[in-house]
């Protein structure tokens, strides 16, 4: 993972080495509980606690010559306790360790996102408040729609957020298990009420069944809810830059004090951390792919699965965590321009009161399909000739025989579409 998109808490949970210590703490926990049962000397275990510690470099210059990076760490964790290291790993098999350990990293790296998500959905909340009422254009396929706030677009992100944080728990459940089962999951050689007296201890639930490894759906669960998330985020962000368009600048991304967005054109303002966040999007659905294919491995075990989880695994947790960091200092800065919503709103002249006067004929006695057509042929005059839609439907006699010029004008007021924007509010708890 590149430094520049790496912030310190997460980066500190994947920094080099970080699986050697978190092997250590599980090794530690099994023979801890290993003592309370009498399987481990009293005396051992207190060399063993005095004397435990990881020598990274050492680690790789045995692994080097075995080739396997469990045997290499255990044989550097003995060299440092001496006789009693012989106690560790007692009926163990590799993938009790490493799997353990690193569902503590994934649930950690979920606390830490969980953390980043309450922290946008906190910006979203206090920008949604200030733009409440802030009147702009709807858009359906690009096309102006009805009004709107623009408060209710930013409410909506934040149920989408709160959608995605009850995934990420979920997500962060399923990889939260450990397994000290043995080499196939039998406990032949340590007992089911050692693997929970360690998964208690750590802070983990014991998987129901296992073989040599935990199996790879709650990984895939775990990135495809980090890919989900990423894909709220890319969707925030190009409705920013589509918003931010020379056309339509009704928003600006923060654009910092000696900032440059050309170097050809001094005068551009352009949304890249928009489209860094957007880009950053598809490496997580990548990524995501990735934990689907390790599903499926030779009799629920084999090795395919380990090479690409070493990179997907650090990367997506990293990833999202400078994405939804980025986001929310987006979202805190973003230039929200009111009047420029207002001026758009006025180009289609008017257009989006349409329904308002088809629903007010109907009420009248006008029979839907012929209010649809006199309100609609009115909407295209007034579209193809630039003129105001209140002065083309208030001349015409087919509507007049049901609307006074009075009635048709007092559908052209704006409230009429945010009488329910409160409601919608106090559903989200935005109050």
């Amino acid at each position: 993972m590149l430094d520049r998109y790496t912030h310190p808490e997460m980066g500190k949970l994947w920094r080099d080495g970080y699986e050697y210590e978190r092997w250590l703490e599980v090794e530690l926990a099994v023979a801890e509980v290993m003592t309370e049962r009498g399987e481990i000397p009293l005396e051992a275990m207190e060399d063993i606690r005095r004397s435990a510690k990881v020598n990274s470099q050492r680690v790789l210059e045995i692994e080097a010559i075995v080739r396997h990076d469990l045997i290499a760490f255990l044989q550097a964790v003995v060299e440092e306790i001496g006789e009693s290291g012989k106690y560790l790993h007692l009926g163990l098999t590799s993938s009790d360790v490493k799997d353990t350990a690193l569902s503590l990293v994934l649930r950690d790296s979920g606390k830490l996102l969980k953390k980043d998500l309450h922290g946008l959905r906190d910006a979203l909340s206090q920008r949604a408040l200030e733009s409440k009422y802030t009147v702009m254009v709807g858009r359906t396929h690009g096309i102006h729609a009805e009004p709107l706030t623009f408060g209710l677009k930013l409410a909506l992100w934040i149920a989408e957020l709160d959608r995605q944080e009850e995934r990420l728990d979920q997500a962060i459940s399923s990889v939260s298990v450990g397994k000290i089962s043995g080499a196939v999951g039998t406990y032949a050689n340590v007992s089911p009420e050692v693997e929970g007296a360690v998964c208690k201890h750590l802070g983990l639930t014991s998987a129901l069944v296992s073989n040599q490894i935990l199996q790879r759906d709650r990984h895939a669960h775990f990135m495809t809810t980090l890919a989900l998330i990423g894909g709220s985020l890319e969707k925030i962000a190009t409705e920013i830059r589509n918003l931010q368009r020379t056309d339509i600048l009704e928003v600006q991304e923060p654009f910092a004090e000696g900032q440059k967005g050309s170097s050809a054109m001094p005068h551009k303002r352009n949304p890249i951390v928009c489209e860094q966040v957007s880009g950053m999007a598809r490496l997580l659905r990548g990524n995501a792919l990735a934990s689907m294919e390790n599903i499926a491995l030779w009799h629920e075990r084999d090795m395919t699965h380990s090479s690409v989880e070493r990179i997907i695994l650090p990367d997506s947790c990293l990833l999202l965590d400078h994405m939804l960091r980025q986001m929310t200092r987006i979202i805190s800065g973003l230039k929200i321009q009111e009047e420029q919503m207002k001026r758009n709103l006025q180009k289609t002249y008017g257009l989006t009161s349409s329904q308002r006067i088809l629903l007010a004929l109907v009420e009248h006695g006008c029979m839907r399909e012929e209010a649809y057509a006199w309100v609609q042929q009115d909407a295209f005059q007034a579209w193809d000739q630039g003129k105001d839609f209140i002065e083309v439907v208030a001349k015409d006699t087919r509507i007049g025989n049901y609307l006074t010029e009075k009635d048709l004008r007092s559908l052209f007021d704006l409230g009429y579409h945010l009488q329910h924007v409160d409601d919608i509010f106090k559903r989200l708890g935005l109050e």
